[in-house]
C-alpha cells in the first residue's frame, strides 16, 4: 500500500496532502497537526477548509507518532517552528526517513537554511529534499498547471521524490543547487513584501525595477552561503515572482500592501521573519543587500515608508550587476 504523511494543516500542507491523495494516487495520506491549531480543528469538524474537501483516503492524526511510519514525510509548517519540531522528531525512530521540506524561509536570527536546522537536531541519518517554486492552492484547485523544483544533496533522493510527486498538474524539475534553492525560495518571500509595499503606495511602475534588481541581490546572498548565484534566476526565486509579487493570494505581498496602507494583515507572512535573519547576516558579513536593508528600516524600524522604499532604487543598475 502506498502511503505518505504530511506534518502541518495550513492551506499549503493540506493542499499537498490532497494533491498526493488525488493526483499521485496514494492509497493513504496522513495529516498531523497540533490538536489546537485552528486549521486542524476545522478539518476535524468539517473535513474541509475554504479551498478543498478531504477525500476518503486522507486521515487526520493528533499524535505525531501515528504519522512517522511512512517512508516519505512532507513538512509544511512555519519555518520558525521547524527546530522545535525537529527536536521532537529526534525522540522517535526516524532513521532512513525522507523528509520533504515544503516551506520557504530561513531561521532567525542567524539565517540558517532549513535542511541545516533539521540535521542539527536529528541525530539519526535521514534524507532531506526541498520543494520550491510557484503555485497557489486557489489556482491548483482550478486545475491551473504549474512547475516546481525538487532539490536534495542526494541525487537518488531527488529522483525518487520527483517520481513520487510528478503529475499532469505540477511538473517538477531537478534542482542543481540544494543550498541556493533554499535561500532563493526564502528570500522570494521578502521580495514579495517589497512588491506589496509598492502596490500599497500605488508605485506599480517600480515593480519591474524590483524584479530586475532583486535576483542580483539574492544571488549575492546565495553565493555567501556557498550556492550558485545564478540559482536566483531559477524556479525557486525568480520563477516564483508572479505568484508572490503579483498574486492576490500571496500572503507576503498582501502583508506589504496593508503595511504600506497602515493596516494589519493578521496572517503569517514568512518573509517578515526571514527579513530579520537576512538583515542580521548582511550586516555581520558586510553583504551588499540594499533592498532588504531598506525594507528592514521600513518594516522593523518604522522609518518613513515612501522615503525608505525610494532609496532602494537610487543605485546604479550596472554597478549592481558587477558585484556578485
Amino acid at each position: 500500500m502506498s502511503e505518505i504523511s504530511v506534518i502541518g494543516s495550513g492551506r499549503w500542507g493540506t493542499f499537498l496532502a490532497w494533491y498526493m491523495a488525488n493526483y499521485c494516487k496514494m492509497d493513504k495520506v496522513k495529516i498531523y497537526s497540533r490538536p489546537d491549531a485552528p486549521d486542524f480543528i476545522e478539518l476535524k469538524e468539517k473535513r474541509k477548509n475554504p479551498y478543498l474537501s478531504l477525500t476518503d483516503n486522507m486521515t487526520l492524526h493528533e499524535k505525531i507518532v501515528e504519522v512517522l511510519d511512512s517512508e516519505y514525510i512532507i513538512i509544511s509548517i512555519g519555518c520558525q517552528h521547524l527546530r522545535s519540531l525537529a527536536k521532537e522528531l529526534n525522540g522517535y525512530d526516524v532513521k532512513g526517513k525522507t523528509f520533504i521540506l515544503a516551506m520557504k524561509g530561513l531561521e532567525e536570527p542567524n539565517a540558517k537554511i532549513l535542511s541545516t536546522v533539521m540535521r542539527e537536531e536529528i541525530s539519526a541519518p535521514i534524507h532531506i529534499a526541498t520543494l520550491g517554486g510557484p503555485g497557489h492552492v486557489q489556482d491548483y484547485m482550478k486545475k491551473v498547471p504549474s512547475c516546481a523544483v525538487i532539490d536534495s544533496d542526494e541525487d537518488d533522493v531527488k529522483d525518487k521524490v520527483i517520481k513520487l510527486m510528478q503529475s499532469e498538474l505540477i511538473r517538477f524539475y531537478y534542482g542543481a543547487d540544494f543550498i541556493g534553492n533554499q535561500v532563493g525560495a526564502a528570500l522570494k518571500n521578502v521580495i514579495g513584501i517589497a512588491a506589496g509595499i509598492l502596490d500599497g503606495l500605488e508605485w506599480y511602475g517600480l515593480k519591474g525595477a524590483l524584479m530586475a534588481r532583486a535576483p542580483v541581490e539574492v544571488g549575492r546572498f546565495i553565493k555567501h552561503f556557498g550556492g550558485n548565484h545564478m540559482t536566483a534566476y531559477g524556479l525557486s526565486h525568480l520563477g516564483d515572482y508572479e505568484a508572490t509579487l503579483f498574486s492576490k493570494h500571496s500572503h507576503n505581498r498582501m502583508f506589504g500592501e496593508m503595511f504600506a496602507k497602515g493596516e494589519d494583515f493578521g496572517k503569517l507572512a514568512e518573509g517578515y521573519f526571514t527579513l530579520k535573519a537576512v538583515k542580521n547576516i548582511a550586516d555581520k558579513e558586510n553583504i551588499n543587500m540594499p533592498i532588504c536593508q531598506a525594507l528592514y528600516k521600513a518594516v522593523y524600524e518604522k522609518e518613513d515608508v515612501k522615503k525608505t522604499i525610494r532609496s532602494m532604487f537610487e543605485r546604479d543598475l550596472k554597478h549592481e550587476f558587477e558585484q556578485f
